[in-house]
């Protein structure tokens, strides 16, 4: 069976681009220069949206010190809203969807915040929607450690609720501007929303217009029961991650049955698989450039010291040349440890490392030849699209290019990728196909 036209977006973290590398801007973007300009490398190759990941601390949880967590720029991490403000600002179709936290922005500030920013997008923000994983940020705002994985998900639950409320306190026509009566809001559709939760309260109305989207593009990672029930309820695209197409076919089954569950259309939940792709000329100069790359001992703790700071366990305790145990358990990001274990069975942890060139199922080959197994992988899945992530290291203008330049227009050449946008807003894209 054929693919149909496919969905692509980018994740990336507001960190030191690749600063030690030949293709980087200097490991100093923090002006937003660099990212403006891949942005508009991925309007012009027809992206539907960036993500642009967040962590709320510097990670000692690699070796107990943050040394390798610098020593790696993995942290410095810039907020990443003003950043998608001033991506979205310098684009005209690109959707921008920076992390924000359910469990440290009070509700009406988001709220705030999203319509806020959605204006200045003209109608292209979305919120990745995270409750965050790690006790060290929980304890930048006061608290010991974070609540619970699955309190979590029932917080942030009610949370989408006082949020959506807040959304809707504007009627789409409560700005009037009746010059004749001297009214620029009729206060008649303008409403209270008076929650009281579980957990939060708020009185409301929002004292922002109603945004251009009504509310944001939402996207979430979820990856356990929890976190899957939780996207499938609200989420407009998910991030999800596959180590085969049996298994990324089975997800999107899921997903899409949750949602139906929920109320809603399976088609309007566009679940996106994270993978890396390497592309080069010739198939034995990409092979060579994966072995530079997963062979590099900086490489191995990189990827270790990453990992380490999202699942909150200490990579540095295990032998590389021998397996993980099986028993490894999280109160951080259990979806990202999880898929990390299930890579292989029985695997070395160098060996799992070494896997990790691409999360998810290994795209590495010429343009064409990945291009055509995107559209296999598809057609096998049954949809909705990739998000691309840079494989190894800081984010460089040479991987964009191989992206944008090379990869995409093989894909638009099979017609599995848009060459063109139909609609002015972010969600209206989403939906096209």
């Amino acid at each position: 069976m054929a693919a149909e036209r496919f969905h692509l977006a980018w994740f990336l973290n507001f960190v030191a681009d690749s600063w030690n590398g030949q293709w980087g801007s200097g490991g100093m973007p923090w002006d937003g220069e660099f990212y403006v300009e891949v942005a508009k490398d991925l309007e012009r190759a027809g992206f539907d949206y960036v993500v642009i990941e967040d962590k709320l601390m510097v990670s000692d949880a690699y070796g107990g010190s943050t040394e390798s967590n610098l020593k790696h720029a993995i942290a410095p991490k810039h907020d990443p809203v003003p950043l998608a403000t001033l991506m979205a600002y310098n684009t005209s179709r690109l959707g921008v969807v920076p992390t924000m936290s359910t469990s440290f922005y009070p509700p009406f500030l988001l709220a705030r915040l999203c319509a806020t920013v959605d204006h200045i997008a003209h109608g292209r923000f979305g919120w990745n929607i995270v409750t965050s994983a790690e006790d060290r940020s929980a304890q930048n705002f006061g608290l010991e450690k974070l609540y619970e994985h699955s309190l979590r998900y029932d917080m942030a639950d009610e949370y989408l609720d006082v949020v959506t409320q807040l959304w809707d306190s504007w009627e789409p026509d409560a700005v009037v501007r009746d010059r004749a009566t001297g009214t620029y809001a009729d206060h008649t559709k303008v409403h209270q929303v008076d929650f009281r939760g579980r957990f939060y309260s708020s009185r409301g109305p929002l004292n922002t217009v109603r945004s251009p989207q009504g509310r944001p593009v939402l996207c979430q990672a979820g990856a356990s029961p929890k976190g899957r029930d939780f996207a499938a309820k609200y989420a407009d695209t998910i991030i999800a991650v596959g180590n085969s197409p049996a298994e990324m076919k089975s997800y999107r089954d899921d997903i899409r049955e949750r949602a139906q569950g929920h109320g809603r259309k399976p088609d309007d939940c566009k679940v996106l698989f994270l993978v890396s792709p390497v592309v080069d000329e010739t198939e034995e100069a990409v092979r060579a450039k994966v072995q530079r790359w997963t062979s590099d001992p900086a490489y191995i703790e990189h990827v270790l010291t990453e990992l380490s700071s999202i699942t909150e366990v200490d990579f540095s305790q295990f032998d590389l040349d021998q397996p993980l145990p099986e028993d490894l358990t999280t109160n951080g990001e259990r979806g990202s440890l999880e898929a990390f274990m299930q890579r292989g069975s029985g695997k070395t942890l160098r060996e799992l490392v070494g896997l990790g060139i691409s999360p998810g199922v290994e795209l590495v080959g010429t343009p064409d030849s990945v291009a055509d197994k995107m559209g296999e992988l598809m057609a096998e899945v049954g949809g909705d699209g990739f998000l691309l992530t840079c494989p190894s290291g800081g984010l460089n203008r040479r991987y964009i290019t191989e992206i944008t330049d090379g990869l995409v227009p093989a894909l638009q050449r099979r017609g599995l990728t848009r060459t063109s946008y139909g609609f002015e807003h972010f969600r209206d894209n989403l939906l096209e196909f």
